[in-house]
This record gives C-alpha cells, structure tokens and sequence, in this order.
C-alpha cells in the first residue's frame, strides 16, 4: 500500500479529511511534528467522523526521522515547484507520498536534495496550489489507479 506523509500540517480539517482518505484506501498516513494543532482538536476528529479505527498512523518528530525509518522505501515529493506531473511516475507498493504544509509547503531543504522525486499536480498557471486534502486525494489515487486499486472493491 502507499503512504501519506504530512510535513507539519497546519488545519486540523485538512488532517482529518486526509485520515478519512486513509481509512478509506488503506494508505498509512504519517504525521511529521510540529503538527499546527492538538490531535485531540475536535475538527480534526469531525473531520475524520468515526473512521479513526481504520487508519495506521505514525508519529514523527522530524522528517529525517522519517527518511531513516522509511529508506528503503520511494519518496515523491508533492510541490508546486516540479515539473513532472504525479501521474508521470510510476508507483510501487510502499511508496511515500509527501506533502508539507498548508502555508509554505515542503522547505527547500528537502526539496532541493531531493529533486529527481518532486512532483506536481497540473493546474493553470494564475492557480498558486491545491488545497492539501484534495491534493493528497489527487496523488493517492492517481498511485492507486496505477497499482490496481489493491484491496479496494
């Protein structure tokens, strides 16, 4: 299955819209502290109404924690800034889909080392981003499709 990472995500409804997507799809979802809001905020659980029992989720205290866990794993980096689209890729199982935060996205840092794997949703150019729920429901399909949506009905 593929896994979601959010880069310290900010809006506590994007996160809960993105384990719903999780607990729907069977993706693992990662959450990389600092994270913008409590886990217990009550959007974030609204949003993810009563699927909380069906997402695996990880907790991580930085990025490179993740990298190190995780290495011999894919990583596509989800940013404006690439020129290859997302469904340009061809996704494995395992896969590591990332995203950051609602307000600055990925930091350079790590999408300047890791430039062979950024990748973009296409939109029209006056568009400045996606917002980061629907962006991830975009990838994570998009990964699906391709492995055959492995034990979705």
């Amino acid at each position: 299955m593929l896994h979601i990472v959010l880069v310290e995500p900010e809006i506590p409804g994007n996160t809960g819209n993105i384990s719903r997507l999780c607990a729907a799809t069977g993706c693992e979802l990662h959450l990389v502290k600092p994270l913008g809001f409590s886990v217990d905020d009550r959007y974030l659980k609204r949003a993810g109404l009563d699927y909380w029992h069906l997402v695996k989720i990880h907790y991580h205290d930085n990025f490179a924690q993740v990298m190190e866990l995780y290495k011999d794993h894919t990583f596509y980096f989800n940013t404006t800034k690439a020129v290859r689209s997302h469904a340009d890729v061809r996704y494995q199982p395992g896969d590591m889909l990332v995203f950051g935060k609602e307000t600055a996205g990925l930091p350079d840092a790590i999408l300047d080392i890791n430039r062979d794997n950024c990748i973009r949703i296409p939109m029209v150019d006056d568009a400045r981003s996606l917002n980061l729920s629907n962006a991830v429901a975009i990838a994570a399909y998009e990964g699906l499709r391709q492995l055959q949506f492995p034990g979705l009905r």
